[in-house]
């Protein structure tokens, strides 16, 4: 392959020559009827390591790209450049050491006097940092959507979340008349046991509650969540009141073998918790809030039936 950029022999076109191998993009040409590299500019070496008589076809850049970005980037140019459009790609180009570098490849498109397309002369950037800049970014949105969605102190998924949560479930349940229950769950005279043993153990009072909590509730489609203060909820999608009878228990038993002290309780010198339990198969006439408010109605029940216990609708 010549090293001579085709056209630029005059003396200010020597000049234009240097400039474009003085610049950090790469400049290349490639013949449309051959497909054959015409010109590509010596920061090629540097930037990716292979030589510039390496470069001889499309196929050489084809073949230096990451096997993932291939199909999607060579189908995409190739179309817009036989349609005569000027285009731009990203993708992960092959270095000579094994590794990939991140590449912008602007293209124009070069018409002959029929219309027809003649060449293609375009610019590699590296775009390597702005990927990785945007990569950051990306993966700090995830991050603060997670945080949305999440209690900061106990790690479970927050009031936000449920209510989503408990939207979807409801309506699945509704369109596919299956079951759904919901376990509403409050920590007995948590106040007393902050007056004792001091906010920052009932922080960690909490911590635990929800790991426990997140334990007892198995499956994937399972939804444990922070109600707020210090109630919680599960959701239970596809589940009957038997079996969410059994969770509830599941999750007093938990907390309750966990012993953890509480000497203000007049319920017990452990920690004790009151449940909340409801089922439903839901109907078009049936709503949503008001189901929730029954099980919390029962939780009530719960707290002024002597508490640790479970009380659950119907």
């Amino acid at each position: 392959m010549t090293h001579e950029l085709p056209g630029l022999m005059t003396p200010d076109s020597a000049v234009y020559k240097t400039l474009l191998e003085s610049t950090k993009a790469i400049p290349w040409k490639i013949d449309w009827k051959t497909m054959q590299f015409a010109y590509i500019g010596p920061q090629i070496e540097a930037l990716l390591g292979w030589s510039r008589d390496s470069w001889l076809s499309v196929e050489d850049w084809a073949t230096r790209m990451h096997p993932e970005d291939r199909d999607r980037v060579v189908n995409f140019c190739v179309s817009q450049s036989e349609s005569g459009i000027d285009h731009e790609a990203d993708y992960r180009a092959l270095t000579a050491s094994g590794d990939y570098v991140w590449i912008r490849d602007v293209v124009h498109v070069v018409r002959d006097d029929e219309g027809g397309v003649e060449a293609l002369i375009g610019f590699m950037f590296d775009i390597g940092e702005r990927k990785k800049t945007e990569n950051e970014l990306i993966a700090l949105q995830k991050k603060l959507e997670e945080y949305s969605f999440k209690d900061g102190l106990t790690g479970v998924a927050n009031r936000r979340m449920f209510d989503t949560v408990m939207e979807e479930s409801w309506s699945h349940a509704l369109r596919h008349r299956r079951p759904l229950s919901l376990i509403i769950l409050d920590i007995d005279y948590f106040k007393q046991y902050n007056d004792v043993y001091g906010h920052l153990q009932g922080d960690e009072c909490l911590k635990t509650v929800g790991a426990l909590l997140s334990s007892a509730a198995t499956r994937a489609s399972d939804f444990v969540a922070r109600f707020g203060g210090e109630e919680f909820v599960i959701v239970l999608p596809e589940t009957d009141q038997a079996a969410a009878e059994k969770v509830a228990e599941r999750c007093r038993q938990l907390i309750f073998k966990e012993q953890i002290p509480h000497e203000a309780s007049p319920v017990s010198q452990v920690l004790t918790v009151s449940v909340g339990l409801g089922t439903t198969i839901p109907g078009r006439e049936d709503d949503l809030q008001a189901f929730i408010g029954s099980v919390d109605s029962q939780l009530y029940l719960a707290k002024g039936n002597g508490r640790n216990r479970v009380m659950r609708t119907g």
